[in-house]
């Protein structure tokens, strides 16, 4: 026989007729279930789309690009090296209306920093007694930002101490605060130090808070040792709570339980009107995170002190400040967290 002879059709009913039909049935059945994966990625992609788009607010709440106040300094532009990552300013208000979350007082400012790999987020606390300059109204407690100039002043003072681009703003109140973690039926952190408020007890260790009792862990400061320091420690925990309770591998793989998840924390925020729906969603889906590369630190101070007029304050670490505002702009976090670990 010819090296190419063609071999003889096996006859009707032989195993390799049998195997030459499955091969075409399998590619048909995979082809099938690739179709109904992407088609259900889809529906879920639309279904955390629809969640966001029919809960968030927004209002204008970053500064105008130009300076409007003599002597102000333009906004920071967007460092080369840190392009793509991103800087969200989080306020928690202490009013009760939504609606209404852009006035009152301000006891909680967060900047998180997103890096721009996507697989690490950073909380920053800044104390509210930090004593820096407020851009139009000189030195002051940083949380008065808020009082003279709601988020807008806050977000151009933070620009003004870090030197680094702020990208967008959003605004928690506490009723719906106490809403989310009700919703997410608690979470839970590691309290450092026994206290009790609001009529409730809050012992040392592990502990599941949720609505007013979640409201009361993040406000009390008068019964903890370092004040205000432990408070934004405390309210970085609770932050850090539910981003590790909505990022975790059974609420991800479960697409009604993570649409909910998002849908809560939409309908509790206030953000500015840059953040446009196909941002989130980009952002959304570019995410690499789990709950525990979400890191928590805090800004540096050096020590405490008094105003003239005889009010508390947190002193800035002028050194460190620069540091931290260094890795901010150049999405080099995780350095200054090597460097500084008990920040």
């Amino acid at each position: 026989m010819s090296d190419h002879a063609v071999p003889p059709e096996p006859p009707a009913g032989s195993a390799g007729r049998r195997r030459r039909g499955v091969l075409p049935a399998v590619l048909i059945g995979l082809a099938v279930l690739l179709v109904a994966v992407m088609a259900a990625g889809a529906v879920y992609v639309a279904s955390i789309d629809r969640s966001v788009t029919k809960n968030i607010k927004r209002a204008n709440n970053l500064p105008p690009e130009q300076p409007t106040a003599p002597g102000q300094a333009p906004r920071p532009q967007i460092d080369e090296e840190a392009d793509g990552a991103l800087n969200f300013v989080l306020l928690g208000s202490d009013s009760r209306d939504a609606a209404d979350a852009g006035s009152g007082r301000s006891d909680t400012l967060i900047l998180v920093h997103l890096n721009k790999k996507r697989d690490k987020a950073y909380l920053i606390s800044f104390p509210r007694d930090m004593y820096v300059d407020v851009p139009g109204h000189g030195k002051n407690k940083i949380n008065a930002a808020f009082a003279f100039g709601g988020p807008q002043l806050t977000v151009a003072t933070l620009e003004e101490l870090t030197s680094g681009r702020m990208d967008h703003v959003a605004l928690v109140d506490f009723e719906g605060f106490i809403k989310l973690t009700e919703e997410l039926g608690g979470v839970t952190v590691i309290n450092d130090n026994k206290f009790s408020a609001g009529g409730f007890s809050f012992p040392k260790g592990e502990i599941t808070v949720q609505g007013e009792e979640a409201l009361w862990f993040v406000r009390e400061r008068k019964s903890l040792p370092n004040g205000d320091l432990d408070r934004a420690e405390n309210q970085r925990k609770v932050v850090q709570a539910i981003l590790r309770k909505g990022l975790s591998p059974d609420v991800i793989a479960n697409p009604a339980k993570f649409t909910r998840f998002i849908s809560g924390i939409a309908k509790h925020l206030v953000v500015d009107q840059n953040l446009s729906n196909s941002e989130i969603r980009s952002m959304a889906l570019s995410l690499r995170l789990t709950g525990s590369d979400v890191h928590s630190l805090q800004a540096p101070i050096s020590g405490f002190g008094n105003t003239a007029d005889g009010q508390s304050i947190d002193v800035v670490d002028e050194a460190k400040m620069a540091e931290l505002g260094r890795a901010i702009r150049k999405d080099k976090l995780e350095e200054y967290v090597k460097k500084y670990p008990a920040e």
